[in-house]
Formats: C-alpha cells, sequence, structure tokens
C-alpha cells in the first residue's frame, strides 16, 4: 500500500490524483489522505508561474505536514492571459520516492462575463456559480464541465495532467533526480 498526501480537500483534486496514479500504477494499492496546507500564492493565481508556484509549495508543504507518506501532490488551479482572454488550466506537481514531476493541464478560454469577474477580484469558482447559477461549482464539474456539458470534467482535466506528472515516477531511469520538476 501506498500512501498519498493530497495538499486539498476538493474532492475532484482527490479523485482526478487517485484515478491518474490508479492508471499509471494499476498493480499498486493506493490510499490518500487530503489535507489542508497553504499555497503562498494569491487565492487566485493570474499566472502561469504563480499556479505552479503555488502547486509546488502546497506539494512541498504536504510533505513537511506528513513526511512518512510515499508521494505529496500539489494542485494549483490558475489564469492567464492569451490574445486579451482570460484562460483557466491547472498545475499538478507530484514530490515521491527521491523523484517530482510535473505537469499543466490543458488550457481553455473563459466567457467574458466570467473574466470580468475574476478580474474584479473574484474567484474562478465564485465567478462560475454566479455566471452558471450554480453552487460550489469548484468541488463538481468545474468551469471546464460547465462549458463543455461535463464532456471534459475538471476531474478528467485535472487526471489526465496527474498522469503526465507520473511520468518520471513511471521512468525513473529516465528521470532521476526530479529532472523533470
Amino acid at each position: 500500500m501506498k500512501n498519498i498526501v493530497i495538499a486539498s480537500k476538493n474532492p475532484v483534486k482527490a479523485d482526478a490524483v487517485l484515478n491518474g496514479f490508479e492508471g499509471m500504477f494499476p498493480d499498486v494499492e493506493f490510499r490518500i489522505c487530503t489535507i489542508s496546507v497553504p499555497s503562498g500564492v494569491s487565492d487566485q493565481p493570474m499566472t502561469d508561474l504563480e499556479a505552479r508556484q503555488g502547486a509546488k509549495n502546497r506539494a512541498a508543504n504536504a510533505q513537511k505536514s506528513m513526511p512518512d507518506a510515499h508521494y505529496w501532490v500539489g494542485v494549483e488551479g490558475g489564469c492567464d492571459y492569451l490574445d486579451g482572454d482570460l484562460v483557466a488550466f491547472a498545475w499538478i506537481v507530484i514530490l515521491g520516492e527521491g523523484n517530482a514531476g510535473s505537469a499543466r493541464t490543458a488550457l481553455f478560454r473563459l466567457p467574458k462575463k466570467v473574466q470580468n469577474l475574476v478580474e474584479s477580484g473574484m474567484e474562478l469558482g465564485d465567478a462560475d456559480d454566479q455566471v452558471f447559477g450554480k453552487t460550489n461549482s469548484k468541488q463538481k464539474s468545474g468551469a471546464v464541465g460547465l462549458l463543455t456539458q461535463d464532456v471534459v470534467t475538471r476531474t478528467t482535466l485535472y487526471e489526465q495532467a496527474v498522469v503526465l506528472a507520473m511520468i518520471p515516477f513511471k521512468n525513473p531511469d529516465l528521470y532521476a533526480n526530479g529532472q523533470a520538476f
């Protein structure tokens, strides 16, 4: 049994992490523990670099909080601008077993109504709830689910990035000492 500490209490993030680990290592049994740790960045990261730093900080803080696990995972959603439009994505950082990996989800453009609310200081999840008339969408299918009618959900979007961040763990001989970090 391998223990994974996920630096979030959000069930969407926990499901994505567990699904990704189980997909990469189907013969291993995993147990997850979710904890809240600080990201050290804004509540709504507004650059790619800030979101990546938040994921790195969360993974490192999870490792400090629960050092006896096998893996520590930080997930940080963020926004940035592409050609004047606000786009959304998330970074995944995984530490463990003498290695590290990171990957970013695909990005997608947000509607101008959502963009305007985020630019006014609102977190993306709250802006989505207001625009789409939902409650707590960030712990459900998220903006991407609302915009694709759940063809892609927040869980499935994050899961692919978890798998990509696991590449150094699947191929340790090619990625020694956190090279992919």
